[in-house]
Order: structure tokens, then C-alpha cells, then sequence
């Protein structure tokens, strides 16, 4: 017959063989002497057998009980080993930054720098499904997204960063000699955006800003990465949209220039997991927290389901 020792009932026990009194094991275990009876009461029939003879002078374990004792002792050593090797051992917080080109990863740097006990490990994945999965799996502990959809009910989210959008154009470009773009000189042109995926996140996002200033989004490709971007924007064929944070490749023939009036923001959550209690995560969250600059209305454009969550309150 397999028996599920609970580890509170084997607590209660040594508590009471250990003080020879029930009422005194109560104070220790800061619990009432109703609960200590009814844990040994519960462990007692649980292993079929009488744990204490109970007398006008206290508890006294019987023989049974006094070869369960020697076992309960070091059945609670290994449960205090267990929980002592977990919360003493030193891993990285693991953070997924989606691309170590954005800006999450200037996040990650600076909280590394203000917190430099912290280590932290950086990873990439594909996007808002993958880092969900991840995070519930425990593979990644923090993870920076757009959120898109609800969210699932194990992760906590909170707002992360707004950051500006620059215009990406060839230097002889009609554009490229301005020093700022309004979104509304864009209106029935095309922006290339190869990496927007059917699905992405990021591709909602661009979907609704080209709905809301009248431009199309041109998704072909293939993408074969930030260079080969670069290159096509300095042939003059294409213009696209990149974060003002994002590290792209210098080209001397590319000029990037801000988008005002308004400004378009991109904005960004930090992802965990409600069950994560690695030391360093709260302190990423608030780290996160106290440098977000909340949404201004009058200046910048956010797509409306966005709004809510990035105003300032009252």
C-alpha cells in the first residue's frame, strides 16, 4: 500500500513528540491545538497506526510512534535540503528580447548595469507565441513583446516602453532630404516591411498604423535580414519603418529620419509568468516601470487597443 506522507502532519508529529504536549506544539508551530490534533489525527489513520498515548500530563509516543520519529526527522531535513538547494541556487535570469537588435535589449542592458549582482542571460524566439510557451514552460523567466489578444492566465504583463518610429529612405529619395516625415506625407505609398509575418504581433501593429494614415504595407520577400534591407532602401526602390532604438547597418547611402506629427510609438510589455519567483524578477519589473514615459496623446499616435493600458492615470 503506497501512503503520501503530508510533510504538515510529519511537522505536527515531531512538534508534539518533541514537546510531549499538544497545546505546547501549537504555540511552536503558531498554529491552534485544533489543527495539531487534527493533523496527527489525520496522519494516524493515514498509516494505520497510534502515534501517541494521550495522558493528564501530555502526549507520550507509543512504540510506533517512536520508530516513525527517527524516520519524520529526517524526512523534514530533506524537505528543509530541497527547498534550501532551489532557493540558494545562483541562475541567470533568463530574459528573451525577440531580436538583440531592438530596444528590449537596451532594457535589459540598463538593468543590468543599475543591478550588476543580477545575472542575466539574453534570448531570442519568433514572436508572442513562442515567448508564451516559453514562459510557460519556465524556459525563459521575463520575456519583452507587443501584446496582441488576451493574455493567458498564468502570465502577468506590464506595460515596458513607447519607443518613436524613424523612416528608413534612400539618401536620393524624394523624403530623404527632410529632417522630419509627418505619417500623412506617406499616405497612398508603400512601406516594405519583409519580416511582417501573417499573424506577428509587429504586423498588426504596422496594419493599423498604414490603416490610420493611409499607406499600404508591401510584406514580400524574402527577408534575408537587417543588411539586405538596408541595401534594397539605398537603391531608391523602397522605403520602410524601423524603431528608434533599433541598431540597423550604416550605409552611406540610408538616412533615417523621424516620424512626427504625430509620432508613431511601438509599444512594448514585459512578460513573465505569475509562478516565477526568481529574485531578480521583481526587480526587472520595477526597473521597467520607473522608466516607462506613459502615452501622450497630443504628440504621439499608439494603435487604439494599445491606449488604455500605456496612459498616464490620474
Amino acid at each position: 500500500m503506497v501512503v503520501d506522507l503530508d510533510l504538515a502532519a510529519i511537522r505536527a508529529f515531531v512538534a508534539v513528540a518533541d514537546e510531549r504536549s499538544f497545546s505546547e506544539a501549537a504555540i511552536r508551530l503558531d498554529l491552534s491545538q485544533q489543527a495539531v490534533s487534527k493533523r496527527i489525527a489525520r496522519l494516524e489513520s493515514d498509516l494505520g497506526a497510534t502515534l501517541f498515548f494521550r495522558t493528564r500530563a501530555g502526549a507520550e509516543p507509543t512504540e510506533d510512534g517512536r520508530v516513525l520519529l527517527m524516520h519524520a526527522r529526517a524526512l523534514l531535513g530533506l524537505a528543509e535540503q530541497a527547498v534550501a538547494a532551489l532557493r540558494d541556487r545562483r541562475r541567470a535570469l533568463r530574459v528573451d528580447v525577440h531580436d538583440t537588435r531592438l530596444y528590449a535589449l537596451d532594457l535589459v542592458r540598463a538593468f543590468r548595469e543599475r543591478t550588476p549582482e543580477a545575472e542575466v542571460d539574453v534570448t531570442t524566439s519568433d514572436g508572442l507565441a513562442a515567448t508564451r510557451a516559453a514562459l510557460a514552460e519556465g524556459r525563459v523567466d521575463a520575456a519583452f513583446n507587443r501584446l496582441s489578444g488576451p493574455l493567458d492566465e498564468p502570465l502577468r504583463a506590464a506595460p515596458a516602453s513607447l519607443e518613436p518610429l524613424h523612416l528608413l529612405v534612400g539618401r536620393d529619395h524624394p523624403l530623404g532630404g527632410r529632417k522630419t516625415v509627418e505619417p500623412a506625407r506617406l499616405a497612398g505609398t508603400s512601406v516594405w516591411m519583409p519580416g511582417n509575418v501573417p499573424g506577428g504581433e509587429w504586423t498588426e501593429f504596422y496594419e493599423l498604423l498604414a490603416a490610420a494614415f493611409g499607406f499600404a504595407i508591401d510584406a514580400s520577400g524574402p527577408n534575408f535580414g537587417y543588411e539586405d534591407l538596408v541595401e534594397e532602401v539605398a537603391l531608391g526602390r523602397r522605403v520602410t519603418c524601423v524603431g528608434a532604438q533599433t541598431r540597423m547597418p550604416w550605409h552611406r547611402d540610408v538616412v533615417r529620419i523621424p516620424l512626427v506629427d504625430p509620432v508613431p510609438v511601438y509599444p512594448l510589455w514585459l512578460l513573465w509568468h505569475h509562478q516565477n519567483r526568481h529574485p531578480a524578477l521583481d526587480r526587472l519589473i520595477g526597473h521597467v516601470s520607473e522608466r516607462l514615459r506613459p502615452y501622450d496623446p497630443e504628440r504621439q499616435w499608439l494603435p487604439e487597443p494599445d491606449r488604455a493600458a500605456f496612459t498616464a492615470r490620474p
